[in-house]
């Protein structure tokens, strides 16, 4: 059976479509919630098929607000030396390319919130994983930090019109700056003060979700469902 570890870095960062997507593929994970959980030492990353980091309010190197992305960085460096398959979704990508020497900053550029347009680039169509998706699909953002440079070996794979490093692969390592495991369900618990401040209107945001959320689901289980492949493969 297919096993992949499973990091949690935020309570409102969780798995969500992941999870039955991961159970009717028959995949057996194991969840780690960071801060609460003990992370498995690099050398036990051999117990599993693959690695899936998921979100969180902090920057990839904020060990003090939470000590467990130092040994979370170290996974995720041990991964990309051992070929292990991996997708960092959010922090989990901007984790991936801080391991990998690329710069991500706090705060930087314009925000980005709801469903948004994604465009692949020509290097996405020969890509295992992102080669499953239409060329220009939406799903959901939720950030205010960002990559802003990746090293030459990166393959960068979608932009939006705010954020050029919104998906790359690195060898067998993908990161994504949207959320593919994220539903109109997240919005809905968005607080409409907050938003406002960042210049969005929640109503808004439920509503480009109604139109746009459906296709986006196809798109990010076909995603997911291709990086399986990989796993397994």
């Amino acid at each position: 059976m297919t096993r992949l570890l499973v990091i949690v870095n935020d309570i409102d960062s969780q798995p969500g479509l992941l999870t039955p997507w991961m159970i009717s593929e028959n995949v057996e994970f194991d969840l780690r919630i960071g801060g609460v959980s003990h992370l498995p030492e690099p050398s036990a990353l051999e117990a599993y098929d693959g690695l899936i980091a998921l979100g969180g309010g902090y920057m990839p190197d904020e060990t003090d607000r939470a000590p467990w992305l130092a040994g979370e960085a170290e996974l995720v460096r041990h991964a990309l030396e051992t070929d292990l398959p991996q997708l960092g979704i959010c922090l989990g990508g901007q984790l991936i390319a801080h391991v990998i020497g690329g710069d991500v900053r706090a705060r930087t550029g314009a925000p980005e919130k709801g469903y948004t347009r994604i465009d692949t680039t020509a290097e996405a169509a020969a890509d295992p994983v992102f080669s499953v998706i239409r060329e220009r699909t939406s799903f959901l953002e939720s950030h205010v930090d960002r990559i802003v440079e990746l090293p030459t070996e990166a393959t960068l794979l979608a932009s939006s019109e705010a954020c050029e490093f919104q998906a790359f692969r690195m060898g067998r390592a993908w990161g994504t700056q949207f959320h593919p495991e994220a539903t109109r369900a997240n919005i809905l618990r968005w607080d409409a003060a907050k938003l406002r401040k960042l210049g969005f209107d929640k109503a808004t945001l439920v509503e480009e979700a109604e139109e746009l959320g459906p296709e986006s689901e196809r798109d990010a289980k076909a995603l997911f469902t291709a990086f399986l492949d990989v796993v397994r493969g």
